[in-house]
């Protein structure tokens, strides 16, 4: 019996090594030699470095590693000098952020070269692969607004919560204006971190505003992943009754205690028609739900690579036709870009519908980045 168990463990070993070797590739051979230190590297850091193909090349020196691969997407081996420095370089990548990481010895760690950002479930290493659209939401001489930490007491889960809220550059200068304001979700395994530093939100709306394509409006970034959200006390039932991929338990926050800290501490207008949610992935699906149960909560919906809304959708949430203003719906034309169809048939039932496909790119931040960028200029006129 102990041998028959012993064969059976080495047998899954040669099995999770052989599975491991065929998801690795060799480094990419084709690369232009035009490599420039990429844009999320640390200060005075060569690597990693991207090409004007989109590949990526990183190094690391670690003399007493016996394997090493750069894990983009795929695998990639990473090839050892005689200086114990180990290279590999990327096949080209789309366009926009992407979170990697380096295995070393079967050990997954971030690359020491980048500054570090929240995704994947983890603080670890991004890098952006240049576009030619880079420019809205690049640091700019325009006036610059500021996003504010904020931390507030939730009665739904009895505990501490924090959150991002993005205030225009006008908004100290103007004590007695009111603003609208929107809510703005991450994607599953990101945080409340993501729309401001991976997506550069405060930018694109510095931008946006200076060139008078969008009115000011602040935004809140919370945190969304819902099974990680325990609800207590009287809000707890409903913590039962959720299914963990649905995400209830963020709807119950959201009402009971995020919107209400927003208009309780913030100069905004605190009615349907000056507020707005949208989201990215996991988050335009968090949209999707919240904005149908609480039809006459939200004027503005958007939903970036997070599903459509139907005009069914639309018949059995009562309320949800005389309130909304605008649906927005997008995604990146590597992705299902489904949305042009979805909008038109909202807009033959009566609704302001707007699709929008990001070219030539897949599910990841710069298709949310470009929906934002277009959503904005849209919204609260």
């Amino acid at each position: 019996m102990k041998r028959n168990l012993l064969l059976v463990i080495v047998l899954a070993v040669v099995s999770a090594s052989a599975q491991q070797r065929n998801n690795t590739v060799p480094s990419f051979t084709g690369a232009v030699e035009d490599f420039k230190p990429n844009a999320t590297n640390q200060p005075g850091r060569q690597y990693p470095m991207v090409n004007s193909q989109g590949a990526v090349r990183v190094q690391l020196r670690a003399p007493g590693a016996t394997s090493v691969q750069l894990d983009l997407g795929r695998r990639y081996e990473m090839v050892k000098d005689e200086r114990g420095v180990w290279t590999a370089t990327s096949a080209p990548q789309d366009v926009g952020f992407h979170y990697y990481q380096l295995i070393v010895d079967g050990t997954p760690m971030p690359d020491p070269g980048t500054v570090s950002f929240f995704g994947a479930g983890r603080w670890g290493s991004g890098i952006e692969i240049p576009s030619a659209d880079m420019d809205f939401w690049q640091v700019k001489n325009v006036p610059q607004g500021r996003v504010v930490e904020q931390y507030y007491w939730s009665k739904a889960t009895e505990s501490m919560r924090h959150c991002y809220v993005y205030l225009p550059a006008e908004y100290d200068k103007n004590p007695n204006k009111k603003y609208p304001v929107l809510y703005l979700q991450h994607g599953n395994a990101e945080n409340e971190y993501g729309w401001s530093v991976q997506g550069h939100a405060g930018q694109i709306m510095d931008n946006l505003i200076a060139e008078k394509k969008a009115v000011p409006f602040l935004i809140v970034m919370d945190y969304g992943q819902g099974q990680n959200i325990h609800l207590k006390g009287q809000y707890a039932p409903q913590q039962a009754q959720q299914d963990s991929r649905n995400n209830d338990a963020f709807q119950v926050v959201l009402l009971t205690d995020i919107i209400p800290m927003v208009e309780r501490e913030y100069r905004v207008i605190a009615d349907a028609q000056h507020r707005g949610m949208a989201g990215l992935s996991m988050g335009g699906g968090q949209t999707r739900r919240i904005t149908l149960a609480n039809p006459k909560t939200f004027a503005y919906v958007g939903m970036f690579s997070g599903g459509t809304i139907s005009p069914d959708d639309v018949n059995a949430a009562d309320g949800f036709k005389s309130t909304n203003k605008l649906v927005f719906m997008s995604c990146g034309s590597k992705e299902n870009p489904r949305v042009m169809e979805a909008a038109e048939n909202l807009r033959k039932a009566g609704l302001n519908a707007t699709g929008y496909v990001s070219e030539g790119t897949a599910h990841e931040w710069h298709t949310w980045r470009r929906s934002l960028y277009q959503f904005a200029q849209l919204i609260f006129k």
